[in-house]
C-alpha cells in the first residue's frame, strides 16, 4: 500500500514537473499550430499529421516546462508562486530531471521521424529553441520574444508536414505568433517583475517599465494586424474577419484588467490569451466549413 501511494506521488510530481496540471501552455502552444494546419490544408488538414502535432505539442510543451524548472531551481525557491515546484522543493533530483526532458524529446523525435524530411530538419531547430529559452532571462531582457520564436516555429513546421513547403504566409503566421507570444508573456512577466528585479533577472516587464501597458497595446495592434493580412492572404472571409474582430475585444480586455498591474488580474489577462487563441482557431475552421470561397 506504501509502495503503490509513493510510485503515484512520485509520477504525481513528474506531472506537476510537466505541468500537466497546467495546460494553460499547451493551449497555447496549440492554437498557432491548429491555425496553421487549417491554412496549410485549406481546412482540411491530413488526420495523421494533426495527431502527431497535437501529441507534439503535449510532449514538447512539457519538455519545455522541465528545462525551464531545471534552469530556475535556484530562483524557484524564493518567489512565493513558484517555491513548491517539484524540482526546487526537492521531491524530483536535477538528474531526474534531465532524463525526463531527454525522454520526452526522443518521444517527440519518433512522431515526427513519421513526417518529411523537411519537417524533421525543422524541428531539429525547435528542440533547440526549446532547451535555449529557459536560460534568456539571465542575459537578454528578451525572453518573451525568444518564447515567441519557440512556441511560433510549430507553424513553419506544421505548413512543411502539410504541404511540403515553408511558403511567405507561412512566415506572416510565424511572425504574428511571436508578437501573440511576447504580448501574453509580457502579462505574465508583470506578475513576477517585483521578483524577478530581486532576483536579478530580466524580461520585458522590466524593460518596459511603466510603458508596459503602451507597448502591449502596441503589440496586440500589430499583432492584430497581421491577423488581418494573414486572412487576406489566405483569401479567408466573413466569419474569420468576425474572428479577428472578436479577438480584438479580448485584447482591449486584457488591457482593461491590467490597468492597475496588479499581479491578480496580469495572470488573469495572461490566462484570457486561451479564448484569443480559440477563438482565431474557430473563425479559420469555421469559414472553411461554411463560408464561400473568395473568387
Amino acid at each position: 500500500m506504501t509502495t503503490s501511494s509513493s510510485k503515484f506521488t512520485r509520477l504525481r510530481d513528474y506531472a506537476s514537473l510537466m505541468r500537466l496540471d497546467k495546460p494553460i501552455g499547451i493551449f497555447l502552444l496549440l492554437w498557432p499550430t491548429l491555425w496553421a494546419l487549417l491554412i496549410a490544408s485549406a481546412g482540411n488538414p491530413d488526420p495523421k499529421v494533426l495527431l502527431i502535432f497535437v501529441a507534439g505539442v503535449v510532449l514538447m510543451r512539457s519538455a519545455g516546462c522541465v528545462i525551464n524548472d531545471y534552469a530556475d531551481r535556484d530562483f524557484d525557491r524564493h518567489v512565493s508562486r513558484t517555491q513548491n515546484r517539484p524540482l526546487t522543493a526537492g521531491r524530483v533530483s536535477t538528474g531526474e530531471a534531465k532524463a525526463l526532458f531527454v525522454i520526452l524529446c526522443l518521444l517527440a523525435l519518433l512522431l515526427v521521424l513519421q513526417l518529411n524530411l523537411l519537417t524533421v530538419g525543422l524541428s531539429v531547430v525547435g528542440v533547440l529553441l526549446a532547451a535555449i529559452y529557459p536560460f534568456m532571462k539571465r542575459v537578454t531582457h528578451l525572453p518573451q520574444v525568444f518564447l515567441g520564436i519557440a512556441f511560433g516555429w510549430s507553424v513553419p513546421m506544421a505548413f512543411a508536414a502539410q504541404t511540403g513547403s515553408v511558403p511567405q504566409l507561412a512566415w506572416l503566421m510565424f511572425v504574428a505568433t511571436v508578437l501573440w507570444a511576447t504580448a501574453y508573456d509580457t502579462l505574465y512577466a508583470m506578475v513576477d517583475r517585483e521578483d524577478d528585479r530581486v532576483l536579478g533577472l530580466k524580461s520585458t516587464a522590466i524593460l518596459f517599465g511603466e510603458s508596459d501597458r503602451q507597448i502591449i497595446a502596441i503589440i496586440q495592434v500589430m499583432l492584430l494586424a497581421c491577423l488581418l493580412m494573414i486572412g487576406q492572404q489566405a483569401e479567408l472571409g466573413l466569419i474569420y474577419y468576425l474572428a479577428v474582430l472578436l479577438a480584438a475585444g479580448f485584447a482591449a480586455w486584457q488591457q482593461y484588467l491590467i490597468r492597475f498591474r496588479e499581479r491578480e488580474d496580469c495572470f488573469r489577462a495572461f490566462l484570457n490569451n486561451n479564448w484569443f487563441g480559440a477563438v482565431i482557431f474557430l473563425g479559420i475552421l469555421l469559414d472553411y466549413m461554411f463560408a464561400t470561397p473568395a473568387g
